[in-house]
């Protein structure tokens, strides 16, 4: 490279058709990127709703057989085995909701590193990941569900 090659600012550098390209390439992997981390929190949700709603439902299945004194003294067991299911659920699934905004946190880092550095062209911003939202509002739910075979309260009595 020549000395006025290397005194271009960055934004300079794009004007080539093969480094506008490139640019435009590893802007879109970001992007992937981005949905990747999307489904790997999907899988999250899928494990941690399994666990969750199989652990409330080997309670209430209990709870009511014990009601209809059709079994006996299981009903401690199965609240235990159950409670334990959901706080394992939703536990597995904070962790996840907590990896997936330490990655998208770095992500958006490298992202405008390399957009100041004049890597990419980094017009459009990463727009709110529904599959975040809809992890917290089942940590909720599962956090209700604890809540009411803990300490008996809350809504599903």
């Amino acid at each position: 490279m020549t000395s006025e090659q290397l005194q271009r600012p960055a934004s300079a550098k794009l004007e080539d058709p093969s480094t506008d390209l490139s640019a435009r390439r590893t802007g879109m992997s970001f992007q992937r990127t981005r949905m990747s981390a999307d489904r790997t929190l999907m899988s999250v949700i899928r494990t941690s709703l399994s666990l969750i709603s199989f652990g409330f439902t080997i309670f209430q299945f209990f709870k009511h057989l014990a009601e209809t004194k059709l079994v006996g003294g299981a009903q401690h067991a199965a609240r235990n085995f159950g409670l334990a299911l959901l706080v394992l659920g939703a536990g597995l699934l904070a962790f996840g909701i907590v990896f997936h905004l330490f990655f998208m946190r770095e992500l958006r880092r490298q992202r405008i590193q390399m957009k100041a550095d004049g890597l990419i062209h980094g017009e459009t911003q990463f727009p709110a990941s529904l599959t975040l939202i809809v992890a917290v509002l089942l940590l909720c739910v599962g956090l209700v569900a604890v809540a009411n075979i803990a300490f008996k309260f809350g809504p599903f009595d």
